[in-house]
């Protein structure tokens, strides 16, 4: 049962002005001692999906893994019934909330490999505005290496993704969809948010929110566990290309448009 959360209307309301908002003291010590043991397993223990999103010559070490919370007892207490699910439906303002995946990144100490510039949900394969992101470190995130934000980049355009190591269109075709633009070049015109945070802190961010990260320092290890979650209108939206993560089947099960009722996506929340 999801430990109830109820959080300040200003957070709601920065989260659907911003598409992203900080959240302090989310997890308790009992959780992120689960957390961190989750996590120590997944790397022990990494799926099929897992990737090493970094250059071989990286002095540290960039890996990712996807959609473990099924075989990680500790991922799932955490999605399932920590204050996540309730938290998640007051910032989506939906009446329920499925889990639509779990996400491990952990930049080792020293890892040079930076996160560019990109937005989740045109590698997802669900359509719909109401869904978020948690983004949750078990480590120190001092600001030169923590996730920023373009400001309110969720609400409008989709803009074209591309390979993070080589920066390569391999979904759409070049033209398909807008080119990002050089935000980091223009901080007046493109406001950036960010927090420094702490175990037990995290980001909550719309999937079409533009963000990005550095790598880390030579003594900081980053290890951090996304959650992510949907609303009352999150659909099937199948892609012409292979999602990340992919769905294999799903497209078998759930026609394009449905609503995201499958085994997959559990009901983790609903209002009474």
């Amino acid at each position: 049962m999801p430990r109830q959360h109820p959080i300040a209307a200003d957070a709601v309301q920065a989260y659907a002005r911003d598409g992203a908002v900080v959240l302090r003291g989310v997890l308790n010590a009992e959780e992120l001692r689960k957390l961190e043991a989750g996590i120590e397993y997944n790397l022990a223990h990494l799926s099929p999906l897992a990737l090493v999103a970094s250059e071989p010559d990286d002095p540290g070490r960039f890996v990712e893994d996807f959609c473990t919370w099924q075989s990680n007892p500790a991922y799932q207490q955490i999605l399932c019934d920590s204050a996540l699910p309730h938290i998640a439906a007051q910032l989506m303002q939906s009446r329920a909330v499925r889990l639509y995946h779990d996400h491990l990144l952990v930049k080792e100490a020293g890892t040079r490999q930076p996160t560019p510039w990109h937005q989740d949900q045109p590698y997802y394969n669900v359509g719909g505005a109401q869904n978020v992101s948690f983004w949750i470190p078990v480590d120190p995130v001092p600001l030169a290496s923590t996730l920023r934000f373009v400001a309110s980049s969720h609400t409008g355009t989709w803009y074209m993704p591309r390979t993070f190591r080589d920066q390569q269109a391999r979904w759409f075709p070049d033209g398909t969809l807008a080119e990002l633009p050089p935000i980091d070049a223009e901080p007046d015109r493109y406001k950036q948010l960010a927090w420094a945070l702490e175990p037990g802190d995290c980001v909550a961010f719309h999937m079409l929110s533009l963000h990005a990260s550095s790598g880390t320092g030579p003594g900081s290890r980053r290890r951090v566990f996304s959650a992510r979650y949907l609303g009352d209108d999150a659909v099937h939206a199948p892609r012409p290309w292979r999602t990340s993560p992919p769905f294999r089947g799903l497209e078998e099960r759930l026609p394009d448009g449905a609503s995201m009722d499958a085994p997959s996506f559990p009901l983790v929340w609903s209002a009474a």
